[in-house]
């Protein structure tokens, strides 16, 4: 064996997503398709905080260390392959001063849309939609942005014009940057928010989809109504609470509750929507690893960005999925 020989493994050296190169200068990201950047913010938790360790544990949930393809055997194609994707590194918070955290992240992802690259953000608490989801929004304006909002809930609460991550859809709609008509929430369940929100929700043109709902029809039947709802739109945001994922797959989240997705759902899903969508913006939120086990939280939401970027280089190349067919 030659000891000498350089080898990256996925518990050795710096923590990339996905080992991809590691580009923090704005200037350097001109012909960048996509931005991984972290946003490790958790101090308008309403319950168990935690969720600032969740960008550094998304990226270090990988057991493949560097390959030289990453052939996603279901579709088969190499994202990388197909988008230049580099990791933009994280915003460096500001401990204690979370409305300022919240300002320089929306620097943060302003700099990668001017740059021409669609940013993915790992959080961090969901309080953190408003500021990235507003600075795809502004980028982007006039045009509409369409959100599509993963999550157990529905995050628009009123709280007397305090924020916190039970917030950032009111935030984002009083202060005009996405319309309640271009708001589609999947996954929904339990019992917050009060009624007053959703009637609230109901007068600003939201749509829903409650779990209850998945249950009846299908996530496929519900997902196809999805994609007709966010029809005509030149750029969509998704935005991917895990717990919308049942905690008995996904545990590691600050507000756990119970009865949601499965893993195998979110992943097709999210894939399928990246696809079928301009996706113009991401995120993946709550990500708590204090209570994850095993890391399969962390895991699971690795693989969550990993299925997006499958979805849109499938639709940059117009291709159709072609699974690795079975050897019977």
């Amino acid at each position: 064996m030659n000891v000498n020989r350089p080898y990256e493994t996925a518990y050795a050296g710096m923590a990339t997503f996905c080992r991809r190169p590691l580009v923090l200068d704005p200037a350097e990201l001109t012909g960048v398709d996509v931005a991984i950047l972290g946003a490790p913010i958790d101090e308008y938790v309403t319950y168990r905080p935690g969720a600032r360790f969740g960008p550094r544990a998304i990226r270090q949930a990988d057991y493949l260390g560097v390959m030289d393809q990453w052939w996603a055997m279901d579709v088969g194609l190499d994202p990388f392959d197909i988008l230049n994707v580099v990791d933009h590194g994280d915003l460096a918070p500001i401990p204690g001063y979370p409305d300022e955290s919240h300002v320089e992240l929306r620097k943060m992802v302003t700099a990668v849309c001017a740059a021409g690259a669609v940013p993915i953000v790992l959080g961090g608490d969901h309080s953190i939609a408003h500021p990235d989801v507003g600075a795809v929004a502004d980028h982007f304006s006039p045009s509409a942005v369409g959100l599509i909002h993963f999550d157990s809930h529905a995050d628009d609460a009123w709280e007397d014009g305090y924020r916190n991550h039970g917030t950032p859809l009111r935030f984002l709609v009083d202060e005009g940057s996405v319309k309640g008509e271009n708001i589609v929430q999947v996954g929904l369940r339990g019992y917050w928010p009060p009624q007053s929100d959703f009637e609230w929700a109901r007068g600003q043109g939201f749509r829903w989809h409650l779990m209850d709902e998945i249950y009846e029809r299908g996530i496929d039947d519900v997902i196809t109504d999805v994609i007709e709802e966010m029809s005509g739109l030149e750029h969509v945001f998704l935005s991917v609470d895990i717990d919308v994922v049942d905690p008995g797959s996904a545990p590691g989240t600050g507000t756990p509750e119970p009865g949601g997705l499965l893993p195998r759902e979110l992943l097709k899903t999210v894939r399928r929507l990246a696809k079928a969508l301009p996706i113009s913006g991401m995120e993946v939120v709550e990500v708590a690893p204090p209570y994850d086990s095993a890391d399969v939280t962390a895991l699971l939401a690795n693989r969550c960005v990993l299925e997006a970027l499958v979805g849109m280089s499938l639709r940059r190349t117009g291709r159709e999925p072609v699974r690795e067919p079975s050897n019977t």
